[in-house]
């Protein structure tokens, strides 16, 4: 069964690029341009793993962490931020996301630990 993946960024060039990655790696991916379309998602196509922009108008990436978090405490969530944004990057670490990748990022390192946290999602 293919793994679920949940892209979440306001940038539809991200979406479009980590959309592709995934699918060419075999993962199921949906995608969500803002916060209540990726708290929808979440509602109704649990994803085994997430990735999330920080920055979004309308709902920022921490409320989003947070409200994700009420729907399902097991989900697991990497941040995507732009350099420098250390204090939203200890927050969402502290509300549980696994990792944190600053843009611009290298798609080779997102596909690496996409893999590793879906390792893990798969031996629990």
């Amino acid at each position: 069964m293919k793994e679920n993946i949940l892209i979440v960024d306001d940038q539809f060039g991200i979406r479009i690029l980590l959309n592709e990655v995934l699918q060419k790696e075999g993962y199921q991916t949906y995608q969500a341009a803002n916060g209540v379309q990726a708290l929808e998602l979440v509602k109704n196509h649990p994803p085994d793993l997430v990735l999330l922009d920080m920055k979004i108008p309308g709902m920022d990436g921490i409320e989003i962490l947070k409200r994700m978090k009420v729907i399902d405490p097991e989900i697991r969530v990497i941040i995507m931020t732009a350099y420098g944004e250390l204090d939203m990057i200890k927050e969402a670490m502290s509300l549980g996301a696994l990792t944190h990748f600053a843009k611009p990022f290298d798609i080779d390192d997102i596909r690496a630990a996409v893999k590793k946290y879906l390792q893990v999602v798969s031996k629990d």
